[in-house]
């Protein structure tokens, strides 16, 4: 392949971007994201109200990297005007599961899962929202990567394991990722 590659990414006014070196720190509306990648060759650089990522003599490991800072870096600035938001159904066939937010552990509490006598727990991460309304739960974050991590833990905390799926149909399940139907 061996092309010079480059992309640039728009910063909307009210938005404030700092890089040093491998990081980048972007704020705005009271919010501030920051994260360092693992560039290698790949050079990102901010002028002119622009983010330009750019290599030259690009391979397909440097496109790859290009393409993947793009859109984390797009996901920071998306996150300072809006919420991400994962919806979740509870499922449960013979018992009925009860689901709690415990905010001074910051965890969420599943009771009587399959009848089990023990809880399930689901760690809740820094900055994210989970609310329990009924049969849906709700989690928001401003960054991307915490909502789905923690719509991701709660779901894995009711997975069902030496069973007979077919049969054992309770659990969590995602039904809603960022606007997206699943």
């Amino acid at each position: 392949m061996k092309k010079n590659l480059q992309r640039l990414i728009e910063i909307p006014s009210g938005a404030q971007v700092e890089i040093k070196g491998n990081g980048i720190t972007v704020k705005g509306s009271g919010k501030e994201f920051k994260r360092t990648f693992d560039l290698g060759k790949v050079k990102m650089t901010h002028a002119d109200g622009k983010i330009r990522l750019h290599a030259d003599k690009a391979t397909k490991r440097e496109s790859r990297m290009i393409g993947t800072v793009n859109a984390h870096v797009k996901n920071m600035i998306k996150g300072l005007n809006e919420e991400y938001v994962y919806k979740l159904e509870i499922a449960s066939v013979h018992f009925p599961m009860v689901v709690k937010v415990d905010e001074a552990k910051k965890v969420v509490v599943i009771k009587t899962f399959l009848g089990e006598k023990a809880d399930r727990h689901s760690k809740i991460l820094p900055g994210a929202k989970v609310e329990v309304k009924g049969n849906e739960i709700t989690v928001r974050s401003h960054d991307k990567e915490i909502a789905g991590q923690t719509a991701a833990n709660i779901e894995k905390a009711t997975k069902v394991k030496g069973r007979d799926r077919r049969i054992f149909q309770d659990g969590i399940f995602l039904t809603d990722r960022c606007g997206d139907k699943i």
